[in-house]
């Protein structure tokens, strides 16, 4: 029999774990990758192919892991102001840095220490919303990771834009640039519904429908925030957004920390997908969401860091590890979010959450090859009685050996390929000094 001809062929991986509807786990198999595409899974694939081979004995092979909600650019104000009061954080440590800083040079170099940090640790798509959002896509396009971005809109003034209205012109314009590409994927990103106005979400919402991309925005993520619909609107959060009909299968609503029993009921309804956020929520002290609940009544819920500003780390195996755990500590059940659920959330419920699960999410032939290789041959992974629990438990970010995005390694033997650490570090250092500037 003829050989065919592979791109790339994963061999002798311990375990595949595919994430598909089955939940399907491979032992001591191949994954064959052709055209940035899974090609073959299975038991000696490698001998009916030939190609670039890599042996990954003593690795569990995942679909990348899906960022559902980060502001990548925050890198740059890791750390900073750390341990005060929400308004306190806000208003004398970030707004005032954001406002004197905030342009392209400053969110493509905060960016680019937020991909390394992404890659490194698996993760291959995430979704971003802040300002400047043509540098975070040059990004993109010069390390290949794979991102859903959207330019925040509010009603005052931004380092983005003027007024909401010069904000929708500015998102239409990114969405026609991108709208075809396979790495950048524009959204429309109203910030809230206590910052827009409802003819701005409104409006925000009429641009995603007519050009069929995600509808990124925050909800229900403080008691500030709920308390200030109510008074101003008479519905609360979800109440409002549904009557003035923004919410829909291509909603992808950031925290939802204070649904109500009747909210829940309105986002499994009108399909709204959620972006959980579980360390930022405790740093910040806003709470935490409902996820087993919303899980139950068939909410598809992803898994997002927040930015770093307020997390502090992109690290999506330390977050699910978090969830899985704080949902079981709050509802005093050892059953709930079970570890298959929590890294459904990191991969095919995370790509359901942003439109992509035809193309990602699973580890399946046809699909996108973007696969997360974790070495297991550590003692703190071992023994190994069950992968997903080790994963979500046991695991840690630095435990990623080797990232793929799209059929191209990014990511091998743990070394970042498509970055350059110290050239980063460098750059971080340099923004510091500057932002310490502002303070004295």
């Amino acid at each position: 029999m003829a050989l065919k001809l592979a791109d790339l062929i994963l061999t002798d991986i311990s375990y595949i774990l595919t994430m598909n509807e089955n939940l399907t786990v491979i032992e001591d198999s191949d994954i064959v990758i052709k055209d940035g595409k899974i090609v073959d899974i299975g038991k000696n694939k490698k001998d009916e192919y030939f190609g670039r081979t890599i042996t990954c004995k003593n690795k569990i092979a995942l679909p990348g892991f899906i960022n559902t909600h980060t502001h990548a650019a925050m890198t740059l104000l890791r750390g900073y102001g750390s341990d005060n009061p929400l308004k306190v954080w806000l208003e004398e440590y970030i707004w005032p840095a954001e406002g004197k800083f905030v342009s392209y040079e400053f969110v493509y170099d905060g960016t680019e220490i937020a991909v390394y940090e992404m890659l490194r640790t698996g993760t291959t798509t995430f979704v971003d919303m802040y300002f400047y959002e043509n540098a975070v896509a040059d990004v993109i396009r010069k390390t290949g990771i794979r991102g859903v971005l959207a330019t925040g809109i509010l009603d005052f003034p931004t380092p983005g834009a003027k007024t909401p209205e010069e904000g929708i012109q500015k998102t239409e314009e990114f969405i026609q640039q991108y709208k075809d590409d396979m790495f950048v994927f524009p959204a429309v990103g109203p910030h809230a519904p206590y910052t827009c106005s409802p003819e701005t979400l409104k409006k925000a919402y009429e641009l995603s429908e007519k050009y069929g991309v995600l509808y990124h925005i925050h909800i229900a993520e403080t008691e500030f925030e709920v308390k200030t619909v109510k008074e101003k609107y008479g519905k609360t959060p979800v109440e409002h957004l549904d009557s003035i009909g923004v919410l829909s299968g291509k909603t992808l609503a950031a925290h939802m920390v204070y649904p109500t029993e009747n909210e829940i009921e309105i986002l499994a309804e009108r399909e709204v997908k959620v972006a959980h956020c579980p360390e930022s929520n405790l740093k910040l002290a806003s709470g935490i969401a409902p996820v087993p609940k919303m899980i139950e009544k068939g909410v598809v819920v992803g898994i997002g860091t927040d930015g770093t500003a307020s997390n502090d780390n992109l690290d999506i195996i330390g977050e699910i590890a978090t969830s899985a755990k704080l949902h079981k500590g709050v509802n005093k059940d050892p059953t709930v979010l079970n570890a298959k659920e929590a890294l459904l959330m990191a991969t095919r419920w995370g790509a359901e959450a942003v439109g992509m699960s035809d193309l990602i999410g699973s580890l399946e032939e046809g699909k996108l090859a973007d696969i997360v290789l974790i070495d297991v041959s550590q003692p703190h992974l071992n023994p190994l009685y069950d992968p997903y629990t080790q994963i979500v438990h046991s695991a840690t970010g630095s435990d990623v050996d080797t990232v793929i995005v799209n059929g191209e390694i990014k990511v091998l033997n743990k070394e970042v390929l498509v970055l350059d650490k110290n050239y980063l570090i460098e750059k971080a250092n340099y923004w510091k000094k500057k932002i310490e500037e502002i303070r004295k």
